[in-house]
């Protein structure tokens, strides 16, 4: 089966709590652009991440969620000086903390950053027809002329999910997919 391939860029995820020391009392994030998943979209707000002298800018995802999670690639840790597991959405045990500036106030994080783990969205139609469940493991080769293959990809199954494979900046690098591109791959049992 041909599968959309979506590059995700550093983001961030934050909780209502930090949303509000970050931005002031019941601030509402503003919209740029609705995301491929239902419900999610890009934010024109985004805040620094600060580890010693060394930040980089986030842009913000809404809505806001139950706790703060920052998704960045490796060569942003390395720029960062920090060291987070690659782990999936939500899981954020041992994960790195860190400091995030905003235009009211700043947040000591304690542990919420990750390298985010390559997945495959699945709606439940699409994965019963695909005969794919949910944590399973996959690997998709990349339609494109270096025909690349990722490994071990993980399939998450959800209601809402319109299939889509994400995978970080480091990964389009390594595949030869430039931001914004159209791409596809097709997964491989």
């Amino acid at each position: 089966m041909k599968i959309k391939i979506e590059v995700s860029g550093r983001h961030i995820h934050l909780s209502s709590n930090d949303l509000n020391k970050l931005f002031g009392s019941d601030y509402e994030l503003q919209k740029l652009r609705d995301l491929s998943q239902p419900g999610e979209f890009a934010c024109e707000e985004k805040v620094l991440l600060r580890n010693g002298n060394n930040e980089i800018a986030v842009r913000i995802i809404g809505p806001a969620r139950g706790i703060t999670q920052i998704e960045i690639s490796q060569k942003d840790a390395a720029e960062l000086n920090i060291n987070p597991p690659r782990r999936m959405s939500g899981d954020l045990r041992g994960s790195a903390g860190i400091k995030i500036i905003g235009p009211k106030d700043g947040v000591d994080l304690i542990k919420g950053v990750i390298l985010s783990q390559r997945h495959i969205h699945l709606d439940k139609g699409s994965a019963k027809k695909l005969n794919l469940s949910d944590n399973q493991k996959v690997d998709v080769r990349v339609d494109n002329q270096k025909s690349y293959v990722f490994k071990d990809v993980l399939v998450r199954v959800g209601e809402k999910y319109k299939p889509a494979l994400h995978i970080d900046t480091d990964d389009a690098v390594e595949a030869d997919i430039k931001r914004g591109e159209v791409t596809g791959g097709t997964i491989l049992q």
